[in-house]
């Protein structure tokens, strides 16, 4: 018999691709699940445009199977799941792409942790999210803790992770994790006509930006300068912005099409 597929991805016309998690009914992180999301990245077409990232099922995530845990007899066995864990984040992290996460429901630990992984967050008004390892004497390991302190400083980070408790979408939009808090009613569609609407935008572009954001995180405001103009002058070597221009002088402005190219 044929293992269910624990992803799914479809790539639209557009150039936007949609990774489903399916791995229901609780979307639980095993080795299984991981190398099926290596898989799926590894099918992304060279010319997608941007990745929506969602989950199907009552729940985004309910954890991490905790007998993945328990399997560890040593510090040493322990960091070798823990390193393998910490790929995924790191592997969408570095996606040339724009990147959104679309959370409908209850959003833990590793979902969580690829979320803030991704460049933008969207939640329905019924999500909620949370880094509960606590309840295993652990703390997360695939980069929640400091993306999250990078998003909403350390403190909350702190808050977070060492009370293990669930916070609703609402506050984590006002923390400024979550980007936009869409309606229950319609959120799907709603989640994907927002991630369209980047892939239709001047990728290449936006590619710039996440390159930009990168030299600021690794060495602020001083570092994001020295890198900024000469990242913003290669665009010049794109049919988008030289369009885009033109399309500007001829029509005015928000006439443009984007290619990526």
């Amino acid at each position: 018999m044929t293992e269910p597929a624990l992803t799914r991805l479809d790539v639209e016309p557009s150039g936007l691709a949609v990774l489903t998690i399916a791995a229901g009914p609780l979307n639980l992180y095993t080795a299984e699940l991981h190398d099926a999301f290596d898989a799926a990245l590894d099918r992304l077409p060279a010319d997608t445009r941007a990745l929506l990232l969602q989950a199907e099922g009552r729940v985004v995530s309910a954890g991490v199977d905790v007998n993945l845990f328990a399997a560890q007899q040593t510090p040493e066995q322990a960091k070798v799941l823990f390193d393998r864990m910490l790929e995924l984040p790191r592997r969408i992290a570095d996606l040339p792409v724009p990147t959104v996460f679309a959370a409908h429901a209850l959003c833990l630990t590793w979902a969580f942790e690829v979320a803030v992984a991704c460049d933008l967050i969207v939640a329905a008004e019924r999500a909620s999210f949370g880094l509960v390892e606590k309840v295993v004497g652990l703390t997360p390991t695939m980069g929640g803790t400091q993306r999250l302190a990078a998003r909403a400083g350390v403190g909350r980070a702190k808050e977070f992770v060492m009370t293990g408790d669930r916070y609703p979408a609402s506050v984590l939009h006002q923390w400024g994790v979550v980007n936009q808090v869409l309606p229950n009613e319609g959120f799907d569609a709603a989640a994907r006509d927002f991630a369209a609407g980047l892939a239709a935008g001047p990728t290449r572009a936006h590619a710039a930006t996440k390159r930009v954001l990168d030299h600021f995180g690794d060495g602020g405001v001083e570092a994001a300068d020295r890198a900024v103009t000469s990242i913003a002058a290669d665009l010049y070597r794109t049919e988008d912005l030289r369009n885009a221009v033109r399309s500007f002088l001829a029509d005015g402005p928000g006439r443009a099409t984007f290619t990526g190219r």
